[in-house]
């Protein structure tokens, strides 16, 4: 986990947009690309400071 961050939580939809792919894709792929999730009832979230780290990880590899 980042250390700082926002602990917002992002739906698929706000997800998806962000990583400008359709939530089609983002359900699709998010296992295997790893990004960290979780569910919240039925409903899958990102935490947006998890999802920055993530992004920032790929850009550099």
């Amino acid at each position: 986990m980042v250390a700082g961050g926002s602990n917002r939580l992002l739906t698929p939809e706000d997800t998806a947009e962000r990583l400008a792919v359709s939530k089609r894709t983002l359900y699709a792929k998010w296992r295997e690309w790893g990004i960290p999730a979780f569910k919240v009832g039925k409903h899958l979230r990102f935490r947006e400071r998890d999802l920055d780290h993530w992004i920032a990880q790929q850009a550099c590899n």
